[in-house]
């Protein structure tokens, strides 16, 4: 029996039992396949779940659990770390046509994808204070800032933020508004940002290795570079300069 054989009988509960899976007596055990089939269900239904939090809640437990079943026999695990589990949910979503009403919910998904990313990237150590200060009286439009590698930018032309903020920290109804999100990790939790009219455009141009003054002309007029150094400042992004 070859291992594709069995895990496509694994994740379809209407596939026969597999060739080769017998009882200690050497008869046929659809039950205890059963067993094993429902418990592997579960666990990555428990895993989408735990992954995608606020998804769960704008749509409830009953429809979440069964809208999981469906994207897991289309979508098996990849690699043995569960916590991984679900890069192609919000993909899945935006072709879901029971939730097709709910424009919203990808890119909820993708924010929540993002913060896993995010806590789950590699520890970093922020530029000292000291060397922020030194920086002040330099030409800092030539500089190329570094970012930690927690950080994570999304766009979207939904009210994603909000909606999250809603969800978890009793923020006000959202806004039927475009938000584009920054993602921190400033100690152990990843935490998305709001960011104002071209922030996404700065922090973008800077994750891309422009420099200040190159990000800020892609941002355009008005961005407030204070406000979104500040942002990083204070999330602990920063971890390094160049000329």
């Amino acid at each position: 029996m070859s291992q594709t054989l069995f895990a496509q009988a694994l994740l379809n509960p209407d596939a026969a039992l597999p060739p080769g899976l017998v009882d200690p007596e050497g008869l046929p055990a659809p039950k205890r396949f059963s067993v094993y089939r429902n418990n592997v269900a579960s666990s990555l239904t428990r895993a989408l779940e735990a992954g995608f939090p606020t998804v769960r809640a704008l749509v409830g437990d009953p429809f979440f659990a069964a809208m999981a079943l469906i994207f897991l026999r289309a979508h098996p695990p990849r690699s043995r770390m569960l916590m991984l589990y679900g890069d192609e949910f919000p993909a899945f979503l935006a072709g879901f046509p029971p939730v097709a009403h709910l424009g919203y919910l990808p890119d909820v998904a993708r924010l929540e994808l993002a913060m896993r990313e995010s806590y789950h990237a590699a520890d970093s150590t922020p530029l000292p204070e000291a060397e922020f200060q030194r920086l002040l009286g330099a030409e800092i439009a030539g500089l190329r800032l570094r970012l930690a590698p927690a950080v994570r930018l999304l766009r979207s032309n939904w009210p994603v933020v909000s909606i999250w903020a809603t969800h978890h920290e009793d923020g006000p109804k959202p806004r039927p508004v475009a938000e584009d999100a920054l993602i921190l990790r400033p100690d152990f939790d990843p935490h998305p940002h709001r960011l104002p009219t071209g922030g996404a455009d700065l922090v973008d141009g800077l994750l891309s290795g422009r420099t200040l003054g190159e990000s800020l002309d892609k941002a355009g007029p008005g961005m407030d570079l204070a406000a979104i150094l500040g942002l990083l400042i204070s999330g602990r992004a920063i971890i390094g300069v160049s000329e």
